[in-house]
Order: C-alpha cells, then structure tokens, then sequence
C-alpha cells in the first residue's frame, strides 16, 4: 500500500508517482540534449508526427490511412531500430563510458586511445599539425558549437584527412567524446602564456586553455617541430613518445584528476 500525497481530482498521487515523473523527465531532457542539432532529431519529430496521425485518423474515419497505419504497427519496432541505429550506438556508448559505469566496471577507452595515437603518431611523421581534445567529465558543448559538427566515429584515415594541411577542416581543433568525432574545426580559448613560454604557438596556448576551462586532455602536434604534448589541468608535456602519450592517456581515462 503506497502512501497518498494528495489528490487531483479522483487521482491519487503518491511517492513513487512523484519518483516516476522526475526520472521520466529527466530522460527526456536528457534525450532531447542527447539528440539536439543531429539527423536524428529531425527523424524523431517525422516519427513524433506519423504516430500523431495514426492516432487522429481513425477518429476522422479516414479508413485507407487508418488501415496502412493498422498495419504498420507490426513493424514499428524494426523500423524504429533501423532509423535510429547510428543514434541509439551513440546512446549505447554514452551510457556505457557514463562515470557510473566507468567506475563499477573500469571502462578505458582503449580503442579510441590506440586510434588517437597511430593517428598522432603518423601525423608526426608526415608533419602535420594537430590539435586533439579528448572530453572527459566536463562537457564541451559551447566548444563543438563553434565548429564542424560530425559526429562521426573516430578512426585514423579521418583524423588524418581532417588535419591534411590542404583539407578545409584542418584549423583549430577535433573535439571527441567517448569514441566519437563531434566536431571539427572548433575554437578553443587562449591561455594566458609566461614570459618562459611566450615561444609556444597557437595550438599549444588553445591546448593549454581549453584544459583550463575543463578536465579535457588536448594532444597537440606541433607543425614547426614535429613534437607531440598534451595539455591537462593547465599543465604541458612536452616532446612525449608514442608510448608516454598513450600511458597519459590511459591514466587520464581512468583517473580524472591525473596530473602531468
């Protein structure tokens, strides 16, 4: 017997009713931020929209829509995986590299870690320059906002095509999230430099500013030397090997606060 708050009307409201619409509302808002600015929104509202009318028809007894709707809704289901499955993989890996998780099971991030250092390593070796944010915690909405929106998944032929001196989207900086490019192109801001740093160039103060606004790692290479380093917490490490970028970057998954 649950405990009665109050009444609407004929309608009792209890706790778990209370409980019930927080956490539905809440996965909606979630959702909604989830899917906002993508093709899957767009998608959503074309379905939002068809289930509507399947809705008003029959009561407008317009039976020939009405009967196509009827018997659409055995598949509704399998069209509804198949029109989402890019987004609902996302969601799937959202969920899955979620602190929550990361924290009963040790989610790493390997395989986006691997992808990111062949890419820097050949990057390096073919000299171009680069500048690669890697979100943890803190989101970096207004960040990807400022750029390209791709949101595609992250592998070493696209990063560098992007950072190819003659692509359009090789300025500023590719923002991943979990294992996903979200944007390229984007803005980053400027730290403030040292006198014992003024040589640093663009991407470097862009690197260093960005991982003092968030907890974001930004791996810069640089187009002038060809050394790799990676910005955390506000600090730069400088001239690092493939296998030193990869161990910070390990440790960076796992431990939030890593410092360098």
């Amino acid at each position: 017997m649950q405990l009665t708050l109050f009444k609407i009307g004929f309608l009792p409201v209890t706790v778990m009713d209370i409980l019930d619409i927080i956490v539905m509302a809440f996965i909606i808002y979630r959702a909604h931020n989830f899917l906002r600015g993508s093709r899957g929104a767009q998608m959503l509202v074309g379905l939002v929209i068809i289930m509507v009318l399947s809705i008003i028809t029959p009561l407008l007894q317009m039976r020939g829509i009405s009967w196509i709707f009827e018997n659409l809704r055995t598949v509704w289901l399998v069209a509804f995986v198949i029109i989402f499955q890019p987004e609902l993989r996302r969601l799937l890996i959202y969920i899955g590299q979620s602190p929550v998780v990361r924290f009963f099971f040790k989610v790493s991030g390997s395989k986006v870690i691997d992808v990111v250092v062949e890419a820097t390593k050949i990057l390096q070796e073919r000299g171009y320059g680069a500048l690669i944010v890697m979100v943890r915690e803190t989101g970096l909405k207004m960040t990807v906002e400022t750029g390209v929106r791709l949101q595609a998944e992250v592998s070493t032929p696209l990063l560098l095509s992007i950072f190819n001196p003659r692509a359009p989207l090789h300025d500023g900086a590719v923002v991943i999230q979990n294992d996903i490019i979200e944007a390229a192109r984007c803005i980053l801001p400027l730290a403030e430099i040292e006198q014992a740093h003024a040589a640093l160039g663009t991407r470097h103060r862009a690197a260093l500013g960005v991982s003092e606004e968030s907890d974001a790692m930004a791996i810069v290479v640089s187009e002038e030397t060809g050394k790799i380093s990676i910005a955390i917490n506000g600090k730069l490490r400088s001239d690092l090997s493939e296998d030193e970028l990869k161990r910070i970057l390990i440790e960076g998954y796992r431990y939030e606060n890593t410092t360098i």
